[in-house]
């Protein structure tokens, strides 16, 4: 078999030859294919000589199914041989057939380019601080208060520290209501600093039933684009106004937080938590750092249908968040002042920087020629199995793309364990 080859960027070309010697064991194989399914008389069903076979099966259909399998495994040989990545499915051309004697095809598939590694044994990471301090334990202890508290309904004026329970709604300039400036029944804790700057300060002193009417405009660096600097005029109307009673941070309090006896062993346990969770977040930071880096001093080749599917990828991430708080894709393109091929758009550079990134760490494990073993994907799918029960879950984990999905989950790791074992962090 020849196999010649010519990339242009993230485009191969491959043209594959071969001949008689090539062909011939293929033949056999789809002779032994059709042998199975042959019925002759005076021979048992899969015991037909395979010359008999090639003078008693459809010529069309014989030459079909051998160029299919030919074509397969030939080109399957090639893409490995000449280590190229292919991405999509192969647009394959017929140049030459001989029956069984001379083939000759063309393949064009998108690929992986070229990547082009930085240093990946020279970065430079900054772990972040992981202290703990006394002003984060009584952070975490106000909040606990908080949630314990008592709430009374009380018929005198609202101050800061209440919670008021309110419905609002927003308008612009045309009187024209603004998505996402709205609310029915919604508890605020005046103080808490939930909403936009000078909202709540404006609730101070209205009692139940009150109405008030103001204008504020929203901050510049405003989460939702489409309101970012925005004027908005706000009715706001009062239907209760609540005392919260926080209980006193003692050992009682310890007592109903948890299986704490003493105020102390609340505050160790809660230094203990906020160290594992801030080190579990620098440890996240630091293996962000490495791979931006990397991808910062590498190059690479990427083809458009990587970065189409990660936007896509993006997109449904944020259909589902859109989702859970029940509110739809079109009004979510709304709120934002968008077209769907703009909001496309707007996801073009995070998805190319994903993209880069998964590829740069791939080309670090081909470097490093860190593998999966099978037993490594075995023990991390019985795990899983273990922590969830739900048969459903338990079906889906079993189906052939979770296993990829968990052993390429499973290389990151151990990637990402090369990079921080190469690059000490300050």
């Amino acid at each position: 078999m020849q196999v010649k080859k010519s990339v242009d960027k993230t485009q191969a070309t491959i043209t594959i030859s071969a001949h008689e010697a090539d062909l011939s064991p293929l033949k056999q194989h789809v002779l032994q294919y059709f042998q199975k399914q042959l019925k002759l008389p005076g021979f048992r069903q899969g015991k037909v000589p395979l010359a008999m076979v090639e003078k008693n099966v459809d010529p069309g259909q014989f030459q079909s199914e051998f160029l299919e399998e030919a074509i397969s495994q030939m080109y399957a040989k090639a893409a490995q041989d000449t280590n190229i990545r292919p991405i999509s499915r192969p647009e394959v051309e017929l140049k030459k057939f001989v029956p069984f004697t001379e083939l000759e095809f063309e393949v064009k598939v998108v690929i992986i380019g070229e990547i082009k590694l930085g240093d990946y044994k020279k970065l430079t990471v900054e772990k972040p601080d992981t202290t703990i301090s006394a002003q984060d334990v009584k952070g975490v202890i106000k909040s606990l208060q908080t949630r314990l508290a008592e709430k009374k309904d009380v018929k005198r004026a609202a101050k800061m520290t209440d919670q008021v329970w309110i419905d609002f709604t927003g308008v612009d300039a045309k009187n024209q209501p603004v998505q996402g400036a709205d609310g029915k029944d919604y508890p605020l804790v005046l103080g808490s600093n939930t909403f936009i700057p000078g909202f709540e300060p404006n609730l101070i002193g209205m009692k139940s039933e009150d109405e008030k009417t103001f204008e504020l405009t929203f901050p510049k660096d405003y989460q939702v684009q489409a309101l970012a600097s925005k004027k908005v005029t706000f009715t706001v109307v009062v239907t209760k106004v609540q005392e919260v009673m926080e209980p006193k941070a003692d050992d009682e309090f310890a007592v109903k937080a948890g299986p704490f006896k003493t105020l102390a062993e609340l505050k160790d346990d809660i230094k203990k938590q906020l160290k594992i969770e801030r080190e579990n977040q620098a440890s996240r930071e630091v293996e962000n750092q490495l791979v931006t880096q990397l991808a910062d001093k590498s190059s690479v080749e990427i083809p458009d249908i990587l970065i189409t599917e990660q936007i896509e990828k993006i997109e449904n991430e944020e259909r589902q968040n859109l989702a859970y708080r029940g509110q739809t894709w079109e009004e979510h393109l709304k709120e934002e002042g968008v077209t769907a091929e703009e909001h496309k758009e707007q996801k073009r550079e995070a998805a190319t920087g994903r993209v880069k990134m998964g590829l740069v760490l791939s080309g670090v494990a081909d470097a490093e020629n860190i593998t999966v073993t099978p037993e490594e994907l075995e023990i991390r799918m019985q795990i899983l199995k273990g922590q969830y029960k739900d048969a459903a879950m338990q079906s889906e984990l079993d189906k052939p793309e979770a296993r990829q999905d968990i052993a390429s989950r499973i290389l990151t790791e151990k990637t990402l364990a090369i990079l921080i074992k190469y690059n000490s962090t300050k």
